[in-house]
C-alpha cells in the first residue's frame, strides 16, 4: 500500500483514494453503509484524485482569504473564547432581571404560573389549557394581561 498524504476532505465527501500493489482503488460506503472497495483505472483514480486537490485548495482559499474578509468585531466577539463583559453590562443586566422579578412576583397567581410554563418551560396555549382544565382563550388572555401588567409595571 503506498503512503498518500492524508488530505482534509469536505465533510460530504464520499470516498477515500487508495493505491494498494499498484491497483488503484476507491473506497465509500454504500446506501446500505457497507464498505465498497472498487478497482479503477488509473485515469479515472487520477480524475478522483484532481477533484479531491480542488476541494482542498477551495477549501484553503476560503480559510485563508474569503472568510477573513467578512469578519467585524461583533463576529471576532463571538468566536472569542473568554467573552468578557464590561462591569457596566453587568450591572445593568442584574438591574433589569431584578425589575422583572419584582413585576412578576406582582402578578396573579394564576397568571404567574401561566407566563412560567409559557415562556420558561415552552408549554404550549394547549398543553397549558389541558393542565389547568380550561380553554385556550382563557390561557391567551390571561397571559396577555399578565404582559400588559408587566409593561405597567416595568414602565415600557
Amino acid at each position: 500500500m503506498e503512503n498518500r498524504p492524508k488530505r482534509r476532505r469536505y465533510k460530504d465527501n464520499p470516498y477515500n483514494l487508495e493505491i494498494n500493489n499498484s491497483k488503484y482503488i476507491i473506497n465509500f460506503y454504500d446506501s446500505k453503509k457497507v464498505l465498497q472497495k472498487i478497482e479503477v483505472s488509473e485515469e479515472v483514480f487520477s480524475v478522483f484524485d484532481k477533484s479531491e486537490l480542488k476541494d482542498l485548495s477551495q477549501m484553503n482559499e476560503y480559510d485563508n482569504h474569503i472568510e477573513h474578509a467578512a469578519l467585524f468585531e461583533e463576529v471576532l466577539n463571538k468566536r472569542a473564547i473568554n467573552k468578557t463583559k464590561l462591569t457596566e453590562e453587568i450591572a445593568e443586566s442584574n438591574i433589569i432581571t431584578e425589575e422583572l422579578l419584582n413585576a412578576i412576583k406582582e402578578l396573579q397567581t394564576t397568571q404567574k404560573r401561566r407566563l412560567i410554563l409559557y415562556y420558561l418551560y415552552d408549554y404550549t396555549l394547549e398543553e397549558i389549557a389541558i393542565k389547568e382544565h380550561c380553554s385556550k382563550v382563557a390561557i391567551k388572555y390571561s397571559l396577555d394581561i399578565a404582559i400588559k401588567n408587566l409593561k405597567k409595571n416595568l414602565k415600557f
